[in-house]
């Protein structure tokens, strides 16, 4: 294979200022492309693409970069990231209104409110109140920030006071808590 560089070490017709560039994106970047992959498929997992969400987010840290320096690149990627799948999530959110005209079918305007799937739903949702109200009190409010709020562990121990140890064990606690307490049917 072919190596055209010049005596300066440099690829050929590559200026210097492209080619620094290019190193600084191959060292500072590109090695996290995979773990965003993996933290975006983790956090937002109704994405419709997250890989070219990874790609943006680095095309968007790559014009920071040219406009000045970037002390940690990957935060800066991380934050672009998130920044653009909130962005994607909120237009999930986006609900298209259609008016209600004379030639509307009849079934689109009737109320099929299931009362059994209701029913349902509601007994479900006290019966996860009924484990949530079962766990120990740190370990309840560990798991109500996690789940209800969506706070993060970080968020969470900042918040409380503690370490991100302890919010990890509280946490993992209530998940085994709950899952006994409905194994045992709700007692």
């Amino acid at each position: 294979m072919l190596d055209f560089r010049t005596k300066a070490g440099e690829p050929a017709g590559v200026p210097p200022l492209e080619a620094e560039h290019a190193q600084w994106f191959a060292t500072e970047v590109q090695p996290h492309g995979g773990a965003l992959r993996s933290w975006l498929l983790a956090r937002f997992p109704t994405l419709p693409d997250v890989d070219d969400l990874v790609q943006e987010s680095m095309v968007r840290l790559i014009r920071a970069r040219e406009a000045g320096p970037v002390g940690s690149a990957r935060a800066l990627l991380f934050t672009a990231a998130r920044n653009l799948a909130l962005d994607a999530v909120r237009r999930q959110r986006v609900v298209n209104f259609e008016p209600i005209t004379e030639d509307t079918p009849s079934f689109v305007l009737a109320d099929s409110t299931d009362v059994v799937e209701t029913v349902s739903k509601q007994q479900e949702l006290e019966l996860l109140t009924r484990a949530i109200q079962s766990l120990p009190g740190r370990c309840r409010e560990v798991f109500t920030l996690r789940t209800a709020y969506g706070l993060t562990q970080r968020q969470i121990a900042d918040k409380l006071g503690v370490s991100l140890s302890t919010v990890e064990k509280q946490f993992a606690q209530g998940i085994r808590l709950c899952a006994i307490f409905f194994a045992n049917g709700g007692r």
